[in-house]
């Protein structure tokens, strides 16, 4: 007897999980962890499901056989939607980034591959060395920098520089966050530098601008050294690090900086504060307050939120911009990023902003699930065309 209900409460509470395919997850972190799995894992929980239908099909029967079976084909369905919208993108983006970035967009791997959802990729081994700068107060910092392999060519020709900045609410995270996607970078003919910066609150900004600024200098001074070439840049933040990755690129008027990636960020903090609560997953008045040392109720503070506010800053020649958002995100309105796309637009920055419509905050967690496929074609093909690298393609 308690079989039926066991497989009943199963199948409701996958159909709960794959709703968030749908659906804004609650506002909870825990609600949050599951909606990166359905977004981004539901193709292997369909497998699950299915095992559970023929379970049911042959172990039950009656009313409670169909129900469950009903409740299977929903989550089953929910959990397929990433993967669906997945490959209705595809085909489109390869012309849109061509579009919004030029010929040079490109990227010989497809934007979507079913295979690789199961069977992922075989990245080429990446030399990973830390290092240390100095911050503006002579402090010290490290960054890891990866690049190809130990080839003679790898240290003789100069490679462009993605300079990666880790997110974590400016109060937590550190430059190994979702340092699976470096080595991949690498593989295409980058080199890569994950740095870190100071936390709040204990460094309130501008420290951390600093910091960024800090850790470019630093690169530029050592690249004969690291085997990169100082005059081409790209900025790739996640998350605040988003936030510090435009406010940066768009701040600095530096022509090294050839173009800036923000995945799942806000850009204007008065606005941002002015849509925050203290009762959201992650008491964003909290760690406004921390970030900035208080709200901007004086215009000295005022002042510095608007100097952190990518939006604000971003002029006609700003660097182009590549911006990726989860549609449902619970942690990081998709708003900030749709707003900073049409700012660019009013001052004609080349961009492209991808929409994920499943996705959630942290949808790269895995790069070979639906929304990991899209955005790491995109980081390529914009990649390719703001820095004119030759890529090495990964092996399968």
């Amino acid at each position: 007897m308690w079989l039926k209900y066991l497989l009943l409460f199963v199948a409701v509470t996958l159909t709960f999980v794959a709703s968030l395919t749908w659906w804004r997850a609650p506002d909870a972190m825990w609600a949050w962890k599951l909606a990166i799995l359905a977004g981004e894992f539901g193709h292997w929980l369909v497998l699950g499901i299915i095992g559970l239908a023929i379970g049911v099909n042959f172990g039950l029967t009656g009313g409670f056989r169909g129900v469950t079976l009903g409740f299977c084909l929903i989550a089953a369905l929910g959990f397929l939607r990433p993967v669906v919208s997945a490959r209705r993108i595809a085909p489109a983006l390869p012309e849109n980034l061509r579009t919004a970035f030029g010929a040079g967009a490109v990227w010989s791997r497809p934007a979507f591959d079913w295979k690789r959802l199961y069977r992922g990729e075989v990245i080429p081994a990446a030399q990973k060395i830390t290092e240390v700068f100095s911050r503006p107060d002579a402090q010290e910092l490290k960054l890891d920098f990866y690049r190809p392999g130990l080839a003679k060519d790898a240290l003789e020709k100069p490679r462009p520089c993605v300079v990666v900045i880790h997110g974590g609410g400016w109060d937590g995270g550190d430059r190994t966050q979702l340092d699976a996607w470096n080595p991949r970078l690498v593989a295409q003919g980058y080199a890569v530098a994950a740095i870190s910066y100071r936390l709040a609150p204990q460094s309130i900004w501008p420290a951390q601008r600093d910091d960024v600024l800090a850790a470019i200098a630093w690169l530029k001074t050592n690249s004969t050294r690291l085997g990169i070439n100082p005059t081409r840049l790209v900025l790739l933040g996640r998350s605040a690090g988003g936030q510090l990755a435009t406010a940066v690129a768009y701040g600095a008027h530096d022509p090294a900086i050839r173009g800036v990636i923000a995945l799942y960020a806000p850009h204007d903090m008065p606005f941002t504060w002015s849509v925050s609560r203290d009762d959201d997953a992650l008491n964003s008045i909290k760690l406004f307050r921390q970030y900035f040392g208080g709200a901007p109720d004086t215009p000295e503070r005022k002042a510095l939120y608007e100097s952190a506010s990518g939006q604000l800053l971003a002029q006609a020649g700003s660097p182009p911009t590549l911006l990726v958002h989860g549609e449902p995100d619970t942690l990081a309105w998709s708003r900030h990023s749709e707003r900073l796309s049409a700012r660019l637009q009013e001052l004609g920055v080349p961009h492209y902003y991808l929409v994920l419509p499943w996705a959630t905050h942290g949808f790269d967690f895995n790069p070979d699930g639906p929304a990991g496929q899209l955005t790491g074609y995109a980081i390529a093909a914009f990649l390719a065309a703001e820095l004119g690298q030759e890529r090495a393609t990964p092996r399968l």
